[in-house]
């Protein structure tokens, strides 16, 4: 989800809302094929071609009818809503008899009979009370993680993504070479939306859950993973920024679920935490800049000082 966020919001400079629908659609497609059926694995790609879907009219809103980009991403995720109910038939799906792509994955990991030893170790150095039932998922959803980065680097360096980052970066520029910038703006937000309704899809099967509210505030925790991740391992690269903003979405939850341990915060102030951490990402670098910049301009005058002084004793001499 964070690295769709990233697609749309840094790469493109596209601030699209379209985020909080798509994320309850990839859900509610994967949970009502689940519910009906359907293999887990099938329904969570055709769930994240309905997110594509949803992120190319978004799309087609801006560049055919000249929407303003956050207005278009404000009614695609008002009209999102009630299709996310159409879809489901009703405002939420349960999915506690159905087996997921994720309870296919855990019976895998399981079978291979390797929990003890992981268990073991982790016991030895006294994390014991911290472990999960079964690995299977952890380490499952770090290989698909990683894949998805890859893809996404790979994809960022073809000539196409090149001219959506140029399309992000300087529009005018890449139209007086003949490109046709409203597919790449189209193509990046279906590409943006696709991977965020992957993730609805996952988060769907791992808490066997889909509801029509769960994406609400999905794009303030895309936002801050993004900024926290650029502030704290940089973006010299590509392949360093999208791995900064999957170690940023890492360290977002930690920081929560550390904050919701304090006694005097309820998990009802999830939301309230969200963006006061994205308030403090988007602040305190410009404050640290800000300081340096005040220290170096300090140190150019003492240095100026120093050179007149030092002129003026040369005259007297």
């Amino acid at each position: 989800m964070a690295l769709g966020v990233y697609l749309s919001f840094r790469v493109l400079d596209f601030p699209d809302l379209t985020v909080d629908g798509s994320f309850v659609t990839g859900a509610a497609v994967a949970a009502i094929l689940i519910f009906n059926g359907y293999n887990p694995f099938l329904a969570t790609i055709i769930a994240f071609i309905a997110g594509f879907l949803a992120g190319c009219v978004t799309g087609l809103l801006h560049t055919k009818g000249k929407i303003n980009p956050l207005l278009s991403g404000i009614l695609m995720m008002i009209a999102l809503y009630s299709i996310n109910i159409r879809i489901m038939g009703k405002s939420n799906v349960a999915l506690l008899n159905q087996e997921s792509g994720l309870d296919i994955v855990s019976g895998w990991w399981d079978s291979l009979g390797l929990n003890a030893p992981f268990n073991a170790l982790f016991n030895m150095v006294g994390w014991g009370d911290f472990l999960p039932k079964t690995w299977g998922i952890f380490f499952f959803m770090i290989m698909v993680t990683f894949f998805i980065k890859w893809l996404t680097d790979r994809f960022l360096k073809t000539e196409v993504g090149l001219a959506i980052r140029a399309t992000g970066n300087n529009k005018k520029m890449i139209r007086s070479f003949s490109a046709n910038t409203d597919l790449f703006i189209i193509l990046g937000l279906g590409l943006s939306n696709a991977l965020v309704a992957f993730s609805g899809a996952l988060i769907a099967q791992l808490t066997s859950f889909a509801d029509v509210g769960m994406g609400i505030g999905m794009i303030i925790i895309g936002l801050a993973s993004v900024i926290i991740g650029e502030a704290l391992f940089g973006t010299k690269s590509i392949a360093r920024t999208t791995l900064a903003v999957i170690g940023g979405a890492i360290v977002y939850r930690i920081v929560v679920t550390l904050a919701l341990r304090a006694d005097f915060l309820k998990t009802s102030d999830m939301k309230l935490i969200t963006a006061s951490i994205v308030i403090i990402a988007l602040v305190l670098p410009k404050i640290i800049d800000n300081q340096k910049a005040r220290q170096l301009k300090k140190k150019k005058n003492a240095e100026r000082m120093a050179t007149v002084q030092m002129a003026s004793a040369g005259k007297d001499e």
